[in-house]
């Protein structure tokens, strides 16, 4: 009896040890073919198109891929498709996953502080030109006439929630508590509020809508954009810094690859900077390595 159970024992441990080593080796083969085809999807082959697909959200960027960034790398063997996503969210957890292989819908700033709470190894290839968020209301005409007790909408996400508050304070219609966490603002970090303003945080694809409930309205860019809310409507617009430009994002890994390179290069390049002043996009805020 003794000898029998030793036996089905061995059994059971050589069949556990096989196993293990299959599923070792299993793995391995997954991450090293993973990791070939990532490099290999966004590398160009002579005589053949590559096709990238860019994620983007409602507003100006994806006709800024399609009119402008698109046809200058044709030239460089990519062809750019779009994809549209309805939140802030989705189109950097697309891009880590690779169901995407690039996106241009962030600031700075907000790339920063998604990939740090997300863990997600994204980078920045450079600015495009940036539509900046603006105060708009179809109540009043001008932001002195901004009355006490007014309602005012901003964005709920930390990054976007910070630039409205510095705006805020760029028109004297608030003081702040000194430096603001650009990716941890909070209405707490208010010092002062002259007229009494109540601020209302709110989703930030929800503000253009929300002009028809609230007093003013600070949107940014992309979505006053989609809402055709012209700019120069605007009661005032933010005087952008760094942080608030728009970047073009791929994965870290993907930084060296032919298309990561030829990105890089478009964005700081003389043909990209005419190309925009011909565009739409024109009247845009300026990169800083302009």
């Amino acid at each position: 009896m003794t000898i029998t159970i030793a036996k089905k024992s061995g059994i059971k441990r050589i069949a556990a040890a096989v196993l293990a080593a299959a599923t070792l080796i299993s793995v391995a083969a997954c991450g090293s073919g993973n990791s070939t085809s990532v490099s290999d999807s966004l590398n160009t082959t002579k005589g053949k198109t590559t096709t990238v697909t860019v994620g983007v959200c409602a507003g100006p960027y994806g006709d800024m891929v399609k009119k402008v960034i698109a046809p200058l790398l044709k030239e460089d063997g990519f062809e750019l498709k779009t994809k549209l996503f309805n939140d802030y969210v989705q189109p950097n957890k697309a891009l880590a996953s690779g169901s995407i292989q690039a996106n241009l819908f962030q600031h700075g700033n907000y790339l920063k502080k998604f990939t740090a709470d997300n863990k997600l190894d994204l980078i920045s290839l450079g600015q495009t030109p940036t539509l900046g968020l603006g105060i708009y209301s179809k109540k009043y005409k001008s932001i002195k006439d901004i009355k006490d007790g007014s309602t005012v909408s901003i964005a709920n996400d930390g990054s976007n929630l910070a630039r409205s508050l510095g705006v805020l304070q760029q028109q004297g219609l608030v003081k702040l508590k000194g430096e603001v966490d650009a990716t941890k603002a909070t209405v707490d970090d208010i010092a002062s509020n002259p007229k009494n303003l109540k601020i209302k945080t709110i989703d930030a694809a929800q503000l253009a809508r929300s002009l028809d409930t609230v007093d003013v309205a600070l949107v940014p860019g992309n979505y006053s954009w989609a809402a055709k809310l012209d700019p120069s409507s605007a009661l005032a617009l933010e005087k952008q810094d760094d942080g608030v430009i728009e970047v073009f994002v791929v994965r870290t890994q993907d930084v060296d690859s032919d298309f990561g390179k030829a990105v890089k290069k478009l964005l700081v390049s003389q043909k990209f900077k005419d190309a925009i002043a011909k565009s739409e996009f024109k009247d845009f805020g300026k990169p800083t390595t302009w």
